[in-house]
Formats: structure tokens, C-alpha cells, sequence
């Protein structure tokens, strides 16, 4: 189907049809927008492009260069929140916040802004680095951190009563849940929560939590996997940011007692982020955790996930299979089902018909059939396979083998002509042969269905900033099972720290691997019920390369450290 901008670009003359091709072709080997692509050519200049922009979109278009903007209306819309959606506020008039934006196809901008400050936002047009330009002229000296309306907040005498007063009242109390729904409803608690949320979904944090203790209300962040400390909201305030919350995720505020889950929906500059909320009462109040789910920060391309070509290769035999159980292990958070998303979404082609179902769904994938799991309703993973399979699938995803009845009809569905993924919690791929003995498969029918097994971790990344060489000391090499001779002429890298990581020295993740397939030999071994070191042993003599052997070449690469790599890998000293 015709892009409409693109159509309006030719029809105002701003293009002609062959250079809208050129457009076009450069668009399919890149994310980036068509407004973004024609101006980078140079086949349209900025303002050409904001006319059609605001004549498609039925938006004023405006020059925010020109026109001088009140310290009041800057102030109406924090620093975090203009950088993140690329908007700049120009004009507050009968209760109405106009905004010009940079990207105004992300209508969606919009509804968020709505939401998060409480009251109406208008969108107008403006082109791109104009809007970068306003932002970095206006919010010059005014960057406002978590401190300063932590500060601000401490100074509002009013709300410090109002929460006072709540926390006296009884939980049932109607006034109490008017003056809940007001507090919570405040310009400075939502100025709070926006601030966090934004903070973590710009920092790229897996998971933002709020927790209440006796004296004192935490508010954390996990990023890169490792929990960082904000700081933490005045202790009278945890009531109305948790109730905040709750109002954002459709939620009971007026229950107190009971575990809730929702879930909160952005679109953070054009990309939808899903934020799954999980609201825990405690001895001293509800503990809110909310899963940051954004597709930007998740690649879901193999060719991207992290695997080195040989095992890339490798895998991608692996799941081209017509039948068998093919099995991603690791613990919680080591991207198993990242994985198996980029693996089906290759395979996700129109003769294909692929079902999953997990518990939850975390990614939509258009052309694949997700079925959430709903322990609540006896909806399980062994009753949502019994049913997948009459619906005539190729490929099937079970989010998890957590019993032996699923692992049972996971094997009959490999044996009548399906390839079944699956995960399991397992600390490398030979275990993972253990465990399905365990929950009582035995070994004829692993043999006779299972294809391979990959193992994941996930370590943290050098900070490329500020990576520098250096020499591990012969104790650090000890933890690696190496000595002075095994590293001979290798390098090794630390991050020093600096402002772009957080002093940490390490900026993201990458995942190693380890892909045990198996062949006819490891078959016979596994019928004579052998034991994972076993099996571990004559995988690598064919072939299967380890996590830690991964990790090694890892960090030789300047991506990982040693330390990293100790604490996510078993040592396997009687394999040297």
C-alpha cells in the first residue's frame, strides 16, 4: 500500500514518483521513517517536509526557532519527557498545552502526554532539529532530576498534610479513598512517577521497583541486570506514587490486601513500550514491580542476538527441522525467550503457520498465534498444547516444560510431525537431559525426539567508551580455570567508568551460548542413562563449544570482562 506522505510529498511537487522509489528502497533497508529518509537525502528540505506533515496530519505547523516560548510553559513539561518524545511545549491557553513535535506520525505522543501530566495536549508540527535545538536552548540549566522534585515535594506543605491524613483514615473509609484518588492524582506525584518511568525506559532498565520498608520507600531500577538505588520519594509519599500507578494500570486503589496485576501502555517516540505491573501488599504496603517490555531494546533478529557465525549456522539447521524438541535453558532473565522469538520470527513466513503459548505473552508478533497462559481459569500450558495441535500448526512454542504431563504431549507432538520449542531452567545444555529424566520422560523417548539444546547467559558489556587494556592478575585467571600460558598473547579489557555508563564501566548486554546438538552417539550414551558430566564430555568432543569457552572469546574480544564471565559460567577444569 502507497505511504500517504509519500503520495502528498509527490502531489505537492516536493517529489517526483522516481525519486519517492529511491525513498521508498532506502525505507526497506532501514527503520528510520520516510520523513526522516527523504530529508537525509536531501530530496526535501526540512520545512517542505513539515507542510506536508501538517496538511496530512491535520496539525499546525509551526517555526519554534522564531517564536520565543514562556519559562511557565517549558516548565509544564519536564526536560526527561520532552528529550524522549521529541517534543518541545509552545503555548498553554484555556487549559490547553500545544506541543510542536518532531515526529507527528507518532500520534500516540499524544495520548501519553495526556495521561502522564493530566491534562489536554495538542500536537503541532515542527521539523526535526529544530525541535533537538529548542530542547537544548530552553532546558539549558534546567535539567530537572529525581533530587529536585524530590525537593519540591518535601516543600509542598499541602500534600504532606493530605498524605498525612490518608494514612490515619481507615482503608475502607470513603474519605480516605477521595483523598487517595486526589493525591494521586497531583501534579507533583505524577511529576515523580513520569520522571521515573522515563528515567528507566531511557536508561534501558528491565525493571523499576517500588518498595515500601518501616521507615523509608525505595525506589530501584534494574538495568544491564544489576539493581541501581534512586533516590528514594519522602516515606508518606508511597501510598499515593503505588495508587498513581494502580490508576495508570486500570487497578482497585481501594484494595490494599490482595496481589494485582495490570498493565500500562506507551508509545515512547513512536515505539510501543508495555510496562507489566505487579502490585504485592507487604507489612508495610503495597510493592510495585513493573516488567519494562520495549521492542527497540530487544532484538528480535538472529543475526543479532549475540551467537558467533559457527553457532549461528549451526542453530539455524537446527530449527529449519521438520519435527523433534528443540530446548533453550538458562535461568530467569538470560533472554531464553528473546531467543526463541528471533528464531520463530525467522521462520514466520506466509506458508508457515507457527502457535505459541506463553505465560505471559510478552511481544505481539504479527503472523504468529500467542495463547496466554491463565493459571487463574486451569488454562495450562499441557491443556493449551492438547489444543494447538488441532489447529493444524507447523511450529509450536510451549513458553516453558515446567511438568512432566507438558513434556509428555511436547514429545507426542514432535513424534506426529511438529518441531515443539521449549525452555528450561537448567544451568547448561547436558543438564538439560537430567531434568527431563527427572520430571519423568524416559530416555527412549528423549532420544527419539529431542534435536539440541542451547544454553544462554547473559553478561554485561564493555562500556566502549571507556574500555582500556589490561593484565588480569594469576588469581582472576584462577577463577576462569586458566593460567598464565592458556592466555598467552590474549588481551584482556576493563571499563574504567565514565558518565555515558554510569561510572560502571559496562553499557548493555550480550548473550553467550552453548549448542549441544545432538547426534547418534550422544543418543546411545543418553540410553544408557549417563550422567550430565558424561554427556558433557563427549558434546565437547563434538563439537559443542562451552559457556565459559564462549566467554572466553568474549572477553579476548574487548566485549566482556573476566569477572562477568566467572559469575555467569560453571568452571569446567576437568574438560582441560
Amino acid at each position: 500500500m502507497a505511504d500517504p506522505l509519500g503520495q502528498l510529498l509527490v502531489k505537492k511537487g516536493f517529489l517526483t514518483e522516481d525519486q519517492l522509489w529511491e525513498v521508498n528502497d532506502a525505507q526497506k533497508q532501514s527503520d528510520e521513517a520516510l520523513s526522516t529518509i527523504a530529508v537525509g537525502m536531501g530530496l526535501v528540505d526540512a520545512q517542505q517536509m513539515s507542510l506536508a506533515q501538517g496538511e496530512l496530519f491535520g496539525l499546525p505547523v509551526v517555526n519554534v526557532m522564531d517564536q520565543p516560548i514562556a519559562e511557565n510553559v517549558i516548565a509544564m513539561v519536564p526536560e526527561t519527557m520532552a528529550s524522549v518524545y521529541k517534543v518541545i511545549p509552545v503555548s498553554f491557553k484555556d487549559e490547553v498545552l500545544t506541543v510542536a513535535m518532531a515526529n507527528p506520525e507518532h500520534l500516540q505522543t499524544l495520548d501519553d502526554m495526556r495521561n502522564l501530566l493530566g491534562f489536554e495536549v495538542r500536537g503541532a508540527v515542527s521539523n526535526e532539529k529544530d525541535v533537538a535545538d529548542a530542547i537544548e536552548q530552553y532546558y539549558a540549566d534546567k535539567g530537572e532530576s529525581i533530587e529536585d522534585v524530590v525537593a519540591e515535594i518535601e516543600g509542598d506543605e499541602d500534600l504532606m498534610d493530605a498524605a498525612a491524613t490518608i494514612g490515619s483514615m481507615g482503608r475502607s473509609s470513603a474519605h480516605a479513598l477521595d483523598s487517595l484518588e486526589e493525591i494521586a492524582e497531583s501534579t507533583p506525584v505524577r511529576k515523580l512517577l513520569n520522571m521515573i518511568l522515563l528515567m528507566a525506559i531511557r536508561d534501558q532498565a528491565s525493571d523499576i521497583h517500588l518498595e515500601p520498608f518501616e521507615d523509608e520507600f525505595k525506589v530501584r531500577i534494574r538495568a544491564d541486570g544489576v539493581m541501581y538505588e534512586l533516590l528514594p520519594p519522602p516515606r508518606h509519599l508511597a501510598v499515593a506514587l503505588v495508587s498513581r500507578v494502580k490508576v495508570m494500570a486500570n487497578l482497585d486503589i481501594a484494595e490494599r490486601r490482595l496481589p494485582q496485576d495490570g498493565r500500562i501502555e506507551l508509545s515512547v517516540g513512536g515505539n510501543p513500550v508495555d510496562l507489566r505491573v505487579s502490585v504485592l501488599p507487604t507489612m508495610f504496603g503495597e510493592s510495585v514491580v513493573m516488567r519494562v517490555l520495549d521492542r527497540t531494546v530487544v532484538q528480535l533478529d538472529l543475526e543479532k542476538v549475540g551467537m558467533n557465525r559457527r553457532t549461528l549456522v549451526r542453530w539455524r539447521e537446527v530449527i529449519s527441522k521438520p519435527n523433534g524438541i528443540v530446548l533453550v535453558t538458562g535461568p530467569t532473565g538470560a533472554g531464553k525467550t528473546t531467543t526463541l522469538y528471533a528464531s520463530l520470527n525467522e521462520m514466520n513466513t506466509i506458508d508457515t503457520k507457527i502457535i505459541t503459548t506463553e505465560d505471559p505473552v510478552e511481544y505481539d508478533i504479527a503472523g504468529l498465534l500467542q495463547v496466554p497462559i491463565d493459571s487463574s481459569i486451569d488454562v495450562t500450558f499441557a491443556k493449551c498444547l492438547r489444543a494447538i495441535l488441532r489447529h493444524d500448526p507447523d511450529k509450536i512454542l510451549v513458553g516453558e516444560i515446567r511438568d512432566g504431563e507438558t513434556a509428555e504431549i511436547a514429545v507426542q507432538s514432535s513424534l506426529t510431525g511438529h518441531i515443539v520449542f521449549s525452555t528450561l531452567h537448567t544451568n547448561d545444555a547436558p543438564t538439560a537431559v537430567t531434568r527431563l529424566r527427572d520430571i519423568g520422560l524416559p530416555p527412549f523417548l528423549i532420544t527419539a525426539t529431542m534435536e539440541a539444546v542451547l544454553a544462554q547467559r547473559l553478561v554485561r558489556r564493555i562500556c566502549t567508551k571507556c574500555r582500556t587494556e589490561f593484565k588480569p592478575s594469576d588469581e582472576l585467571l584462577g577463577e576462569l580455570s586458566r593460567t598464565r600460558e592458556d592466555v598467552e598473547g590474549k588481551k584482556f579489557y576493563v571499563g574504567r567508568g565514565c558518565p555515558a555508563c554510569n561510572n560502571s564501566g559496562y553499557k548493555g548486554r550480550i548473550a553467550i551460548f552453548e549448542l549441544m546438538i545432538i547426534n547418534d552417539t550422544l543418543r546411545d550414551l543418553i540410553m544408557q542413562d549417563c550422567s550430565a558430566d558424561e554427556l558433557r564430555i563427549l558434546a565437547r568432543q563434538h563439537g559443542m563449544i562451552s559457556l565459559r569457552d564462549g566467554g572466553m572469546e568474549f572477553i579476548h574480544e574487548g566485549l566482556t570482562t573476566c569477572e562477568e564471565v566467572a559469575r555467569e559460567t560453571l568452571a569446567d577444569d576437568d574438560l582441560h
